[in-house]
């Protein structure tokens, strides 16, 4: 199917989160991502945004190839942000970006909407967590640093793999590994921003092994990565089936025990104390944060008046 690109007008930038959620904002400029995931849990999202924006196409009953193939950029995001941010009510709280899609995929080459945001959160010295699979963001690093200077800024990279095979076959489109750590080894010598390595989602069966989870510590320490998240799998709405159908086609020897792990969609519980007892006994081994808290209070600043430090708790899990 051919990749499509179609423009459109949102009604605001920065979405609050549901209370559960480790972050109060987040913002996309994207709808719509391009670099496959296997197991992304937004291939569902495609079907508000005839609701949620206007000029966009009805787009129920879409499946995981209309997420991928057709990318819907949110032009009047930067205005929005800004009149987002100017609102007396606004409390200069974290925003995080690319939660949902990544920010930095290659459309963003076309319309660099990313340096325009960033150019926002200068204006207004607002905190912010970056999450990218692309080493884009590197040309953005000027900026990056200039509010690293002003407030709290995290730049995070997800790797699911340090395995080249498997890191291609679950993820088609991005970059492999390795030159995701290089760019927060970038990130680290060239700017102040803090780094973050999310390693997630945790794959059973594939990804899960002591060997992989120790190693990805490892890297990350070596790296002085200030912090390393860690979350299961979980398969949500149609991403169940999309990424079942993936490993039964690529990995059929494990198929059956994935399935039965995932008959409801969250990840087993037994499987999943199991995980948290193992990565709890490797990071013992490593001095490494395993949330934001630490250098959150090092590197805030609060330029609200309402708002205070013991408010900001973004990823403490």
């Amino acid at each position: 199917m051919k990749q499509e690109y179609k423009e459109i007008i949102c009604k605001s930038a920065c979405t609050k989160t549901k209370p559960r959620m480790p972050y109060k904002w987040d913002l996309n400029v994207y709808r719509g991502c391009e670099h496959r995931c296997k197991y992304c849990y937004a291939i569902y999202s495609h079907k508000y945004l005839e609701s949620n924006y206007k000029g966009a196409v009805s787009s129920s009953g879409a499946n995981s190839n209309k997420f991928f193939n057709n990318i819907y950029i949110k032009t009047n995001v930067v205005e929005e942000l800004d009149k987002q941010l100017s609102k007396p009510s606004w409390k200069n709280e974290m925003i995080a970006i690319g939660t949902v899609t990544d920010s930095y995929q290659s459309i963003e080459k076309e319309y660099g909407l990313m340096r325009e945001v960033l150019e926002v959160l200068i204006k207004h010295k607002n905190p912010t967590v970056i999450s990218t699979k692309s080493d884009l963001i590197l040309r953005d690093l000027d900026l990056i640093n200039e509010l690293s200077e002003l407030n709290f800024v995290n730049i995070a990279v997800t790797i699911t793999s340090l395995d080249k095979k498997i890191q291609k076959s679950i993820e088609p489109n991005t970059i492999s590994s390795q030159d995701r750590l290089k760019v927060l080894d970038i990130v680290r010598s060239q700017t102040n921003a803090s780094t973050g390595l999310h390693f997630m989602p945790i794959i059973p069966h594939l990804t899960d092994s002591y060997e992989h989870i120790d190693s990805m510590f490892k890297n990350a320490e070596e790296r002085d990565i200030h912090t390393i998240l860690t979350a299961p799998l979980n398969l949500y709405g149609k991403t169940r089936g999309f990424f079942l159908n993936f490993i039964k086609k690529d990995f059929p020897e494990l198929y059956d025990d994935i399935f039965h792990m995932y008959e409801k969609g969250r990840v087993d519980r037994t499987y999943s104390r199991e995980l948290f007892t193992k990565i709890k006994k490797i990071r013992t081994n490593y001095n490494i944060e395993t949330n934001y808290i630490k250098i959150i209070k090092e590197k805030l600043v609060d330029y609200s008046e309402k708002e205070n430090l013991k408010q900001s708790t973004l990823f403490d899990y």
